[in-house]
C-alpha cells in the first residue's frame, strides 16, 4: 500500500474521531472489576452521565452498540403484543421500528418523506383517537442521523400531556447526546437511548438508557423476555458502581475522560460550538447552490447536514473520489437517501479549523466530480466564522 501523508479526515457523523486525550484514557492496564478502583471508575461514569444527560434518575451502561439500548429500552417496559407509536423520520427511526416489530410488538408506523421531524399534531390526533389507552409508548428520533433533521421532543411530550395520555415517551438520543441540548427529566422522557461513538467522541461499543420513574414502574409490568438487557439486575449492581457482568474497562476509562472533557467545556458551550460550525456548514451549502435533504429550519440538526446531489450524480461517486483524492470519508446516504444524498458530520471533537478543512474538501471533490455548483462556500463559511468569533 502506498503511504498517505498526512491525517485522514473522517467526516461521516460517527463514528466520530477519537481525542488524543480519551486515546490516552484508554490506553491502560485492565484492572480487577470487581475491585475498589474499578467501583470508583463505574460510579464516576454512571454519576456522570448523569449530567450529560441531565437527569436525577438512573443512567444504565451497556457493552453494546445503540442497537442494544434500543431493544432494552423496549423489553425492559413492555409486554408482547402492545402498541407502539413510531415516526418514519429516517434510517434509524425506520430500524428502531423493526427491532420493535422483531420483539413482538405491535408498531404503528406514521409515514414520513425523511425531510421532517416527528409532527407534534400527528401525535396529538393518534394519542386522541386512542381512546381505550392502548398504545404503550410513543417512539421518536431526536436528531436523524441519516437525513439532518432534528424533531422537537418537547413538541411531543406536550402533546402526550394535552392528551392526558399515559404512553411512556422514548427518545433515540443517539447522534445528539452531548451535541445538542438534550432534557431528560425537564422534557418529560421515560428512557432515552444513547451511544459512545459520537458527541461522547469514544469508539463504539458503550450504550446508554436513561430512565424515568414511570419508566422503572413500567418496568415491573413488563413481560418481555429479557436477561442481557434487564435493568433490576444493572440497577442493583450500579449502586456501588459495579456491573452484573464483564464491562468494557477499557471504554469506561474512555467514557470518564470524555464526561470530564465535556464538563470542562460546560454543556452550554458544547452545544454553541456545534450550533456555530453546523451553521456555517449550511452557509457553505447554500453558497454551492446544494439542497439540504431538512426542508424545515427549525428542524435543522446542528450535528450533521446532509446534502443532495443534482440529478444525474450520484453520491457514492462523489464520496469515493474525496476519498480517493483528498483523503476524506463523508457519510454516505441511507435508505431511500441512497445514491442521491451525502452527509458532512460536523460533531464531536471538532473546531473551526476542523470545519474549514472538510469543506475545503467537499468543494474540491465537488469541482473534480464535475457536480454544478457556485464556488466560494467556503469562503461564505469562514466569514461567518469569522464575525462569530470576532
Amino acid at each position: 500500500m502506498t503511504h498517505r501523508a498526512g491525517r485522514h479526515f473522517l467526516q461521516i457523523p460517527g463514528p466520530t474521531n477519537v481525542p488524543d486525550r480519551i486515546l490516552r484514557a484508554i490506553d491502560r492496564a485492565t484492572i480487577d472489576h470487581r475491585s475498589g478502583e474499578f467501583g470508583e471508575l463505574g460510579a464516576e461514569c454512571l454519576t456522570g452521565l448523569k449530567a450529560i444527560f441531565q437527569t436525577e434518575s438512573p443512567v444504565i451502561i451497556y457493552p453494546s452498540s445503540a442497537t442494544g439500548a434500543w431493544e432494552a429500552a423496549l423489553v425492559n417496559t413492555l409486554s408482547a403484543g402492545d402498541r407502539v407509536l413510531a415516526f418514519e423520520t429516517g434510517h434509524f427511526a425506520n430500524l428502531w421500528a423493526k427491532v420493535a416489530s422483531n420483539l413482538g410488538l405491535c408498531v404503528d408506523l406514521i409515514p414520513g418523506d425523511w425531510r421532517r421531524g416527528v409532527d407534534a399534531e400527528q401525535v396529538a390526533e393518534k394519542l386522541a383517537a386512542d381512546r381505550n389507552h392502548e398504545i404503550q409508548a410513543v417512539m421518536a428520533v431526536h436528531n436523524e442521523t441519516s437525513t439532518g433533521v432534528r424533531s422537537n421532543v418537547p413538541a411531543v411530550r406536550h402533546a402526550l400531556n394535552e392528551a392526558k395520555h399515559p404512553a411512556l415517551l422514548m427518545v433515540d438520543t443517539v447522534s445528539s447526546l452531548g451535541s445538542i441540548d438534550y432534557c431528560h427529566d425537564e422534557w418529560g422522557v421515560d428512557v432515552a437511548i444513547g451511544g459512545s461513538q459520537k458527541g461522547m467522541m469514544l469508539p463504539p461499543g458503550l450504550s446508554f438508557n436513561a430512565l424515568s420513574p414511570r419508566a422503572l414502574e413500567a418496568s415491573k409490568r413488563s413481560t418481555l423476555p429479557k436477561s442481557y438487557w434487564r435493568w433490576t439486575e444493572m440497577l442493583a449492581s450500579n449502586s456501588k458502581g459495579f456491573f452484573p457482568y464483564t464491562p468494557a474497562t477499557g471504554l469506561l476509562y474512555g467514557l470518564r475522560e470524555a464526561i470530564r472533557m465535556l464538563q470542562e467545556e460546560g454543556l452550554p458551550c458544547v452545544f454553541a460550538r456545534h450550533a456555530r460550525l453546523a451553521e456555517a456548514a449550511r452557509v457553505a451549502a447554500r453558497q454551492w447552490g446544494l439542497e439540504m435533504v431538512a426542508q424545515n429550519p427549525s428542524e435543522y440538526s446542528n450535528v450533521v447536514t446532509a446534502l443532495l446531489l443534482p440529478d444525474g450524480f450520484d453520491e457514492k461517486a462523489l464520496r469515493s473520489l474525496i476519498l480517493e483524492k483528498l483523503n476524506m470519508s463523508l457519510g454516505s446516504g441511507l435508505g431511500k437517501l441512497a445514491g442521491r444524498a451525502f452527509r458532512i458530520g460536523h460533531l464531536g471533537d471538532f473546531n473551526e479549523l476542523m470545519l474549514a478543512g472538510t469543506l475545503a474538501g467537499v468543494e474540491m471533490g465537488l469541482t473534480l466530480a464535475g457536480v454544478p455548483h457556485r464556488k466560494g462556500g467556503v469562503n461564505a463559511a469562514l466569514e461567518y466564522l469569522t464575525r462569530r468569533l470576532a
